[in-house]
Protein backbone atom coordinates (compact mmCIF):
# COMPACT_ATOMS: atom_id res chain seq x y z
CA UNK A 1 0.00 0.00 0.00
CA UNK A 2 1.40 3.41 -0.53
CA UNK A 3 1.79 6.06 1.97
CA UNK A 4 -0.34 8.06 0.63
CA UNK A 5 -3.41 5.82 0.62
CA UNK A 6 -1.88 4.43 4.57
CA UNK A 7 -2.45 8.40 5.72
CA UNK A 8 -6.07 8.74 3.53
CA UNK A 9 -7.31 5.78 5.75
CA UNK A 10 -5.97 6.60 8.93
CA UNK A 11 -7.56 9.91 8.82
CA UNK A 12 -10.70 8.55 7.35
CA UNK A 13 -10.83 5.86 10.62
CA UNK A 14 -9.52 8.88 12.89
CA UNK A 15 -6.50 6.71 13.96
CA UNK A 16 -2.47 7.76 14.07
CA UNK A 17 0.18 5.65 11.72
CA UNK A 18 2.83 4.41 13.52
CA UNK A 19 5.53 3.59 12.03
CA UNK A 20 9.12 3.47 11.28
CA UNK A 21 9.32 5.14 7.83
CA UNK A 22 10.43 8.77 8.03
CA UNK A 23 8.65 9.52 5.12
CA UNK A 24 5.22 9.96 6.65
CA UNK A 25 6.93 13.19 7.98
CA UNK A 26 7.13 14.70 4.40
CA UNK A 27 3.82 13.96 3.69
CA UNK A 28 2.44 15.76 6.72
CA UNK A 29 4.85 18.47 6.84
CA UNK A 30 5.59 19.31 3.40
CA UNK A 31 2.56 17.54 1.62
CA UNK A 32 0.01 18.76 4.26
CA UNK A 33 -1.88 15.51 4.19
CA UNK A 34 -4.95 15.41 6.37
CA UNK A 35 -3.89 13.29 9.32
CA UNK A 36 -4.63 12.19 12.88
CA UNK A 37 -1.01 12.22 13.63
CA UNK A 38 2.00 10.27 12.85
CA UNK A 39 4.61 8.39 15.62
CA UNK A 40 8.02 7.68 14.08
CA UNK A 41 10.01 5.26 15.61
CA UNK A 42 13.59 4.99 15.19
CA UNK A 43 14.26 1.69 16.49
CA UNK A 44 16.13 -0.33 14.00
CA UNK A 45 17.78 -2.37 16.23
CA UNK A 46 14.87 -2.92 18.58
CA UNK A 47 12.96 -6.02 19.35
CA UNK A 48 9.17 -6.55 18.49
CA UNK A 49 8.64 -6.66 22.89
CA UNK A 50 10.76 -3.66 23.23
CA UNK A 51 8.62 -1.75 20.10
CA UNK A 52 5.28 -2.94 21.57
CA UNK A 53 6.93 -1.59 25.20
CA UNK A 54 7.76 1.83 24.20
CA UNK A 55 4.75 2.52 21.69
CA UNK A 56 2.28 1.22 25.11
CA UNK A 57 4.52 3.55 27.27
CA UNK A 58 3.60 6.29 24.55
CA UNK A 59 0.21 5.24 24.83
CA UNK A 60 -0.26 5.78 28.45
CA UNK A 61 1.85 8.97 29.02
CA UNK A 62 0.84 11.33 26.11
CA UNK A 63 -2.37 9.75 24.78
CA UNK A 64 -3.86 13.21 24.75
CA UNK A 65 -1.35 15.49 23.53
CA UNK A 66 0.00 13.39 20.34
CA UNK A 67 -3.25 14.11 18.39
CA UNK A 68 -2.50 15.27 15.49
CA UNK A 69 0.92 15.77 16.09
CA UNK A 70 4.32 14.29 14.25
CA UNK A 71 5.71 12.52 17.30
CA UNK A 72 8.96 10.40 17.36
CA UNK A 73 10.44 8.51 19.28
CA UNK A 74 14.29 8.24 18.95
CA UNK A 75 17.62 7.22 21.80
CA UNK A 76 15.26 7.34 24.51
CA UNK A 77 13.46 10.94 23.97
CA UNK A 78 10.17 11.45 22.88
CA UNK A 79 9.12 14.39 20.38
CA UNK A 80 5.90 16.07 19.89
CA UNK A 81 5.25 18.40 16.99
CA UNK A 82 1.50 19.75 16.11
CA UNK A 83 0.88 20.71 13.11
CA UNK A 84 -1.91 22.82 11.61
CA UNK A 85 -3.97 20.56 9.25
CA UNK A 86 -5.24 22.42 5.96
CA UNK A 87 -8.81 21.65 5.37
CA UNK A 88 -9.53 21.29 1.71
Amino acid sequence: MQDEEIINIAALENRMVVTMDKDFGELVYHSFMKHCGVLLLRLEDATGAEKLKIVKHIMENYSSQIRNSFCVFQNDKFRIRKIDIIQT
